[in-house]
Parts: C-alpha cells; sequence; structure tokens
C-alpha cells in the first residue's frame, strides 16, 4: 500500500506499477523534467503522488481523498 506522502520514491513507483527500480527512476526523471518545465519545483528521485496518480490512472485529486 502506498504511504500518506507528498513525494513518492523509485521504490514506491516501481511496486505500483511492478517495474525494475532502475525503470522507475527513468520515468520519475522524465516526469520532473516535464514538472519542471511547468514551473514546479523538483526533487531528484522523487516525484510528486498528484502527479503520479494523475499520469497513470487518471485521478484528479478529489478521487484520491
Amino acid at each position: 500500500s502506498m504511504k500518506n506522502t507528498i513525494l513518492m520514491n523509485a521504490q514506491e513507483v516501481a511496486e505500483e506499477l511492478g517495474v525494475s527500480k532502475a525503470s522507475a527512476y527513468k520515468m520519475i526523471h522524465v516526469w520532473n523534467e516535464k514538472l519542471q518545465k511547468m514551473g514546479y519545483t523538483t526533487v531528484s528521485g522523487r516525484v510528486s503522488r498528484k502527479y503520479f496518480l494523475e499520469q497513470f490512472y487518471g485521478l484528479t485529486e478529489k478521487e484520491v481523498i
């Protein structure tokens, strides 16, 4: 189960998607580049849980809560 934190690390992404940790890091890198271009501050090796859920499940913040 996912933790109740704002940011997800590569291990959490890998477990949620059933991919390798290396693949998760690559995805996080791409997502963070997109977020930076949109003006958001990012943390290396971490991705916003909200952004992750929107990208993979099409969920909005209201649906997650």
